[in-house]
């Protein structure tokens, strides 16, 4: 049974689909195994690849958060990763979680695989999460 607090949230199966297309279309090598897609609040898709490199490069959703803001979309509603190969939808990683927490409370995360995919709050992905927002010094 659900908890009260718990609702019902329709997955965006276009969101997955594009990011499956840029999965298949744009994932080659090891520099990009993952992709992202993220519906901004205007109903645009935005989309983008990780960029892999020894030293740690950047997940899929951070690469996706800087070409989002380089296309005017400053407001996310919701995001997926999909693995490349067709290893399907990936949950994102504790630093992309805190990252997507800060820049988008709001923010639902496409997750889990088959009959399982479902649109969770971010805040789910993280519970008893650090807020930055709340540590940071009031301007004088």
């Amino acid at each position: 049974m659900a908890h009260a607090t718990e609702r019902a949230r329709p997955v965006d199966d276009e969101l997955v689909r594009a990011a499956e297309h840029t999965a298949r279309t744009r994932c080659r090598g090891d520099n990009h195994t993952m992709a992202a897609a993220a519906r901004a609040r205007d109903g645009r898709i935005i989309t983008a690849v990780n960029a892999y490199h020894f030293t740690g490069g950047p997940c899929a959703e951070l690469v996706l958060i800087g070409a989002a803001a380089s296309q005017g979309a400053y407001e996310l509603d919701t995001v997926v990763a999909v693995g490349d190969r067709d290893r399907g939808i990936v949950p994102p990683c504790g630093r992309c979680r805190q990252v997507l927490l800060d820049y988008f409370p709001g923010i639902e995360v496409i997750v889990g695989a088959g009959d399982r995919v479902r649109a969770v709050a971010i805040t789910e992905l993280l519970p008893g999460a650090y807020v930055w927002a709340d540590h940071q010094l009031e301007a004088d």
